[in-house]
């Protein structure tokens, strides 16, 4: 079928309003990314006053307490790999650089089990193709003020399943946004280390009203709700940057193809112009028997 300079002038006023869909993209993904990034401070700032809460009430207990954590240690064998990935497309590699991370995590883990804890339907879909079992999995926060009740959720998964004694540890991995790229961030959440926080002694320590062992383990479970806020902004932060990249990567290549399609559409206009003329400047009898023939052609 001979293409005509019409069918090109309608694939360049689609591919125009692709643009715009792209460059729409590309700005939501930036304000989201500078919406994140704004709530960081506000979110250190609450870890860092709970670190110092930590630091203050150690010195109250009267044995020391165990370097790792203020959990009692019973026998469990679940290791728990949280990942936070993205719940919409269009993030480039961003999903699949968080899956090989988590996938190494869980091939390194020898005999122990592991249960692969996912936030991001796009990110368990994923999973879920490169044949990785997903036991549990939550939406990504469509805003980043939902970060903290996406953190709520999710620590309520994990303390439920460490209450049932079938996981002693939980290692986190997100995103985080980059100059260069989005850069893949993996850590332990639980147990809490408490040689973060050395104790800190004061000339009149705090009255507390609890035992100091409650209070520590309750400040400790509040500084885990803090981190996993971070990592639900920090990761919503590194979506949305790496969405922004996507579609400036999709926009050079739609200006690409509109730059080709109207080339050819001067090139075929011009044809069909220079066809016209030579139509034109035919004798009108050979038009005549060109025109009779050709109607006899259709009617065969």
């Amino acid at each position: 079928m001979t293409e005509r300079s019409s069918d090109i002038k309608a694939h360049i006023v689609a591919t125009r309003q692709l643009e715009s869909v792209v460059t729409a993209m590309r700005g939501v993904a930036a304000v989201r990314t500078r919406e994140a990034q704004s709530r960081l401070d506000g979110v250190r700032a609450y870890a860092k006053a709970l670190g110092e809460a930590i630091s203050a009430a150690l010195p109250l207990l009267a044995r020391a307490p165990h370097p790792r954590s203020m959990a009692n240690h019973r026998p469990a064998s679940d290791h728990i790999i949280l990942a936070f990935c993205s719940g919409h497309g269009f993030v480039g590699a961003f999903n699949e650089h968080v899956l090989e991370t988590t996938m190494r995590l869980a091939a390194g883990a020898g005999k122990e089990r592991t249960s692969i804890f996912i936030v991001g339907e796009r990110g368990a879909t994923l999973a879920r193709e490169r044949g990785l079992r997903v036991d549990w999995t939550l939406p990504m926060a469509a805003r980043v003020d939902d970060a903290p009740s996406l953190a709520e959720r999710i620590a309520a998964a994990l303390y439920r399943r460490l209450g049932e004694h079938s996981a002693d540890r939980v290692t986190i991995i997100h995103g985080r946004p980059s100059a260069a790229s989005v850069e893949i961030i993996q850590r332990p959440l639980i147990p809490l280390d408490l040689a973060r926080f050395p104790p800190a002694p004061r000339l009149v320590p705090p009255l507390v009203a609890i035992p100091p062992e409650a209070l520590i383990e309750s400040l400790a479970q509040e500084y885990v709700f803090a981190e996993l806020c971070e990592a639900a902004a920090l990761s919503f932060a590194a979506e949305n940057e790496a969405r922004m990249r996507a579609m400036i990567e999709a926009r050079s290549n739609v200006q690409k193809t509109l730059e080709e399609l109207e080339a050819r559409h001067r090139q075929k206009r011009q044809e069909e112009i220079t066809e016209e003329i030579v139509e034109l400047m035919r004798p009108a009898s050979e038009r005549t028997r060109a025109g009779d023939g050709a109607r006899g052609r259709s009617r065969e």
